[in-house]
């Protein structure tokens, strides 16, 4: 019951342009190497104009998983990682869309209606392992395509962008 209230906190806040940060709330720089930039209209900054998350700052989120057939694997594969809900509470995103870039540049927009609405997750391990760059890592945004016929269409694949490196909220 609290990992409902919980959410459904959360999906309030995001849909409110707000989030679970009070006033003062910061967010700690990285100590490790940043592998996630935040941009844009955000709340919280720790290096600049943006918010900056190393791999140990994203395992401190709350992680959730769920196993899923995806293109571009042949069997299903269980993801596991924050939502990007969380992701985007704990920067106090107040934007309608997330421009989420890859390291090699490929760029798509993820309307943030799609955090509230299923619950997409920044993958940080495919099979509770650590994803190298050259297998979609280190990070990668997955919808629960098993959950709902509607993500099984190209929308939905084309949003769950790997080797992500950056959001910019718009």
């Amino acid at each position: 019951m609290i990992i409902f209230q919980r959410r459904l906190l959360i999906l309030l806040c995001l849909f409110a342009g707000s989030t679970l940060a009070a006033p003062g709330d910061a967010l700690a720089p990285p100590k490790g190497r940043a592998i996630l930039n935040v941009s844009g209209k955000i709340g919280v900054k720790n290096l600049g104009d943006r918010a900056a998350f190393d791999m140990a700052m994203l395992e401190a989120l709350p992680q959730h998983s769920f196993t899923t057939r995806t293109p571009w694997f042949d069997k299903p594969v269980k993801f596991t990682g924050p939502l990007l809900a969380d992701v985007l509470a704990a920067v106090k995103a107040s934007g309608s869309t997330v421009g989420a870039v890859a390291i090699n540049d490929y760029r798509i927009s993820i309307p943030v209606a799609d955090a509230r609405k299923y619950e997409v997750i920044v993958a940080r391990l495919i099979d509770g392992q650590p994803m190298p760059v050259r297998e979609k890592g280190p990070l990668f945004v997955v919808y629960p395509f098993d959950s709902a016929a509607e993500l099984r269409t190209s929308t939905f694949y084309e949003r769950s962008i790997w080797q992500l490196k950056a959001l910019d909220i718009q």
